[in-house]
Formats: C-alpha cells, structure tokens, sequence
C-alpha cells in the first residue's frame, strides 16, 4: 500500500512538473521576438563594432573575430539563462509571493527550483545558438567556425547556459527586490570584463589579471567555446585552458550553486 502511494505521489509530482514547464515553454514561444531582443540586442553591436568596424578600419589585429565569436556566444547564453531566472524569481519571492501558486502543486518545493534551472537553461541555449545566424550576416567573410568539434561546441553550450541559470536561481534567491538594479551593476560589469569574453586566456600577460578571470565562471564557457570553435591559424590550434579542465571546473560550478542556490530558495519558500 505505501508503495502505491508514493508511486502516485511521484506520478502527480512528475506532472505537475511537466505542466509547469509546458506552461513556461509556451510563455516563451509566446514572447519569443521580446526574448530574442533583450537576448541579442548587446552582442548585436559588440559584433558590429569589435567584428565588423575596427578590424575594417585597421583597429583589430587579423582573426579577433574568430577570437571574439566564442565570447559572445557565452557572454549571450549566460546572461540569457542568468536574466531568465534570477529576474522572475526575485518579482516570485517579492511582497507580493506569486511563487505561492507553483508551491500549491502538488510537487516537492525542489522541483520547482528545478524547474526553473531546466527553462532557464533551455532559453540560454536558444540565445548561445541565435549568434551563429546573426554573426554569419553580421560578420560575413569573417565568419569562421570549426566543425570538427560539434559535439563539444553542444556540450559547451548547455554548460554555459546551465551556468548561467545556477547563478541566477543563487542570486534570485539571495538580493531582494529592492537591491536587483544595485546587484546586477555590481555583479555583471566585472563578470563580462574579467570573463574573456574579448581575449583569449593564455595571452594574458598581467599575471594577477590571470589569476583573477579564472575565479570567473564566464572564463571557463569563454575558454571551452574558443576550443570548440576557433580555427586552426597558421596549422596550429588556439592555445586555450585545457577542455578537461574547463568541464570539469563548470560541472563542479553548477553543482556547488545549484546545491546552494536550492538551498537558499527551500529557506525562502519554506516555512
């Protein structure tokens, strides 16, 4: 008898999961030309102006694009699962409490922590893949991609995103309503600049500026993107931080915020 109930117990939670990410989904489709705006509105100009201008203008050595491509396609997934999150969380655990109505289904307080990492991830996926098309008619001639590591570019890319939405369900759960335009200034400006998203890793030669982008999860995307996507110049690959490394360092990233950022919402919600 208690196995029959906990089956159906699980059978309800794994529905009502379901609905609710079907729900999302279809919210998503719904506002999809909105999303893609706020998405690709800030790589748009830095392709054209890092991509397109200064290297016409002889202001950017030969190959930056294929350099700078890799950054902007990490820089958009995760700050697309990053904002996916973190904003309609902080509105959910406001004055307000609308998180309330997810809490009424019958499912565990977790899963709908889960289910928010799962949309945000799949909308920071959808971001990293929109700046293909968009840098090929941006870029042009520039446009350079290798295909000889497609399974890692994917790999890459979900990584990258489900980074993003980790961090945003911590910091959703963490800044109050009040503090989001304060943290996300504070937060995303060191984030971009200390990620190389604009230079590759292994050509820093400031050495405590080295040591400090690796404490920045965006190097780690930045890093496994330009592995996966830069080129061989000259017969030769693009020195970057070893892939092994970079994912096994995101995978750990994802887990600790994950685990932490889970934590902190049940201490939220639960009461």
């Amino acid at each position: 008898m208690s196995e029959t109930r906990q089956e159906s117990r699980l059978h309800l939670a794994l529905n009502a999961f379901m609905a609710t990410l079907h729900r999302d989904l279809v919210v998503t489709g719904r506002e999809f030309v909105q999303f893609l705006v706020q998405a690709l509105m800030q790589p748009l100009f830095f392709l054209f102006i890092f991509g397109k201008v200064l290297p016409g203008i002889g202001l950017a050595a030969q190959g930056f694009t294929a350099l700078l491509l890799p950054g902007i396609v990490g820089l958009s997934s995760m700050l697309a699962s990053l904002q996916g999150v973190t904003l309609p969380l902080v509105l959910d655990l406001g004055f307000a409490r609308e998180i309330d109505d997810r809490l009424l289904a019958p499912q565990p307080a977790w899963m709908v922590a889960m289910e928010k990492l799962l949309i945000a991830t799949v909308r920071g996926a959808i971001a990293g893949l929109t700046i293909f098309p968009v840098g090929w008619l941006i870029l042009g001639s520039s446009f350079a991609v290798r295909t000889d590591r497609l399974p890692t570019l994917a790999l890459m890319i979900l990584l990258t995103a489900a980074t993003g939405a980790v961090i945003g369900l911590l910091m959703g759960t963490v800044i109050k309503p009040e503090q989001i335009s304060l943290m996300f200034t504070l937060i995303f400006t060191p984030l971009i600049f200390t990620g190389c998203t604009y230079y590759p890793w292994a050509r820093l030669n400031i050495l405590w500026f080295k040591v400090v982008t690796l404490f920045n999860p965006l190097t780690y995307c930045s890093e496994g993107l330009r592995y996966a996507m830069v080129p061989p110049f000259h017969g030769h690959d693009m020195p970057t931080l070893g892939i092994g490394w970079v994912v096994l360092a995101l995978i750990f990233g994802i887990g600790l915020c994950a685990f932490a950022g889970t934590r902190t919402f049940l201490k939220r919600v639960v009461s």
